[in-house]
């Protein structure tokens, strides 16, 4: 099955404790896309102005995303974000934001985007994710992102939002937020009380969480000795858990944990340098073999005692 994803396109300056990087690649249907490009076709819908190179867009190239939706608003400038961590990686303080020709995104599908087996809206906002899932015939899947600016300035909205999707892709702390309640399997049951068949919880440098009516699953985050920039890793988990689960003829409880690892493996590839870099480096047999040491970290046998 084929994915369509409606997200940004972005150029981030980041900066952490151990290095920085300028006007580099990045945004969340951008991160989401090439991660799940390693197991099936994407469709990315997104907005660019005219910063937006032919260099830029040799991240699409080569790859299984169609472009067909990316649209170039003339006399504008893509979006921007500019960002800082210090050595808790897992917060990050904004510096700035400059919408630009996001501002006037209004996506609209054509005839075979509404035909989309699996829809994920990126971290955009609700009433824009619902006029996407709205101009959609009814995917198989819907899988839905946030943001805590979106659970602060627009929470009602956000809450339709979660009633009429399958699943909320969310981190910790939003899962905390959105519910106001600090103990993070009780908020996902909150969550999961909306419509939701399923919460994956992205959980940063600890991993990740799955939580069902009938099932919890926790994984841990891959083990790394080299960390250098975070951003887009919750969007590129996104990538490699629904593009393998859309690679799957089932999405049964053992394929939607294999897509969990799948998630969590790509992420560990994507914090290993800034932007973009190691996911242009990487091929699928990498994954694979990172994949094969998760399964040997993870592993215990039964015991009696």
């Amino acid at each position: 099955m084929s994915i369509l994803v409606v997200g940004t396109v972005a150029f981030d300056s980041i900066k952490t404790p151990f290095g920085k990087a300028e006007r580099c690649l990045g945004g969340s249907a951008t991160y989401f896309s090439v991660a799940a490009s390693f197991f099936t076709a994407v469709d990315l819908i997104a907005v660019i102005g005219d910063d937006f190179t032919d260099e830029d867009m040799s991240i699409f190239r080569g790859r299984r995303i169609n472009l067909d939706g990316l649209q170039h608003v003339h006399g504008a400038k893509t979006f921007f974000w500019a960002g800082e961590y210090g050595f808790d990686l897992n917060v990050a303080k904004t510096r700035d934001t400059q919408l630009n020709a996001f501002a006037e995104f209004h996506p609209r599908l054509n005839e075979r985007q509404r035909n989309a087996e699996v829809l994920f809206l990126a971290n955009i906002h609700p009433e824009l994710q619902m006029d996407v899932l709205h101009q959609a015939k009814r995917p198989q899947l819907v899988a839905l992102d946030t943001m805590n600016l979106w659970i602060d300035t627009k929470h009602e909205a956000l809450e339709n939002a979660f009633r009429q999707v399958d699943m909320v892709v969310i981190n910790e702390a939003e899962t905390r937020q959105f519910m106001r309640e600090p103990n993070l399997v009780k908020a996902a049951r909150g969550i999961l009380a909306l419509g939701p068949r399923t919460i994956v919880i992205k959980r940063g440098e600890y991993g990740a969480m799955m939580i069902t009516k009938d099932v919890v699953f926790a994984a841990p985050a891959y083990p790394l000795e080299n960390v250098f920039d975070p951003t887009g890793a919750g969007d590129t988990f996104a990538g490699g858990f629904l593009g393998y689960l859309a690679s799957r003829r089932e999405h049964n409880d053992r394929e939607m944990r294999r897509a969990i690892i799948f998630g969590s493996v790509l992420a560990s590839f994507t914090v290993e340098k800034f932007s973009l870099d190691r996911l242009r480096e990487i091929t699928l047999a990498d994954i694979q073999e990172r994949y094969r040491d998760f399964r040997a970290l993870t592993h215990f046998e039964d015991c009696e005692v």
